[in-house]
């Protein structure tokens, strides 16, 4: 009986291992990635996934407004769908990631799939928007075996959050409330101005909980910044220069 508990045990300890490995926001584990950065500095990214959309221009304004410059992870079947709004955002000063080309999650693939996804959304933005992006978000934040060798490759270090408005589901109230509770200094902030693949998404609350919440930040004194910034790292190459 005791050695039935051990081995229960061990299978436990085993399966939540794992489980952290593959979502925990200051995992390493699976392959290299930041969540926040230094708390000595006031500062703080606000990063972007699933554009570009129809509605991202909008929230270009806002930010512009705001003199916030924010780190974007777009899928790259977005970027080719809209690629006039992609290269929007890299004119108007924003940073851009990678977030794969189909959106699809990479836990239980195989690293051949996990490479095409990163590859074919790197080639796709560097092609659309001039940039080579270094920072990568995996869908859904999950990483998988394989991963680590993807971003060797392609010069990419993964990006968490330490905060998340939640607003794929959250009215903009709920969505502001969740972000200005995350806000401190080193925050990075998860927000979305896409649905996944969806076509003309309806992301108002997004816009909406921006709106109210980056001039606050600004009076507060934060620098309103994109993850290169925040991490004091080298903003990405110009694809034609790398």
């Amino acid at each position: 009986m005791i050695a039935e508990l051990g081995v229960l045990g061990a299978a436990a300890a085993a399966a939540g291992t794992m489980a952290y490995a593959v979502r925990g926001r200051s995992a390493t584990l699976l392959a290299p990635s930041h969540w926040r950065g230094p708390a000595a500095r006031k500062a703080i990214a606000v990063t972007f996934d699933d554009g570009p959309s129809e509605s991202t221009p909008e929230l270009l304004d806002v930010l512009e407004e705001n003199q916030a410059r924010c780190t974007f992870f777009p899928i790259g079947r977005n970027v080719e769908r809209l690629p006039e709004i992609a290269r929007e955002v890299a004119r108007r000063g924003h940073e851009l990631g990678n977030h794969s080309y189909t959106h699809s999650p990479f836990y239980l693939r195989h690293p051949q799939f996990i490479e095409d996804e990163i590859a074919i959304a790197q080639d796709a933005i560097a092609g659309v928007a001039g940039v080579k992006p270094v920072w990568l978000r995996a869908p859904y934040g999950c990483r998988w075996f394989g991963l680590k060798e993807a971003q060797q490759r392609h010069g990419l270090t993964g990006v968490m959050w330490s905060g998340n408005g939640l607003d794929w589901k959250k009215n903009a109230k709920a969505v502001y409330r969740r972000l200005k509770g995350a806000s401190r200094s080193g925050a990075i902030l998860l927000l979305h101005d896409g649905r996944e693949r969806n076509l003309r998404p309806d992301v108002r609350n997004t816009v909406e909980a921006v709106r109210r919440l980056l001039p606050e930040l600004r009076e507060q004194g934060y620098h309103l910044c994109t993850v290169s910034d925040l991490l004091c790292q080298k903003q990405p190459q110009n694809a034609s220069s790398a």
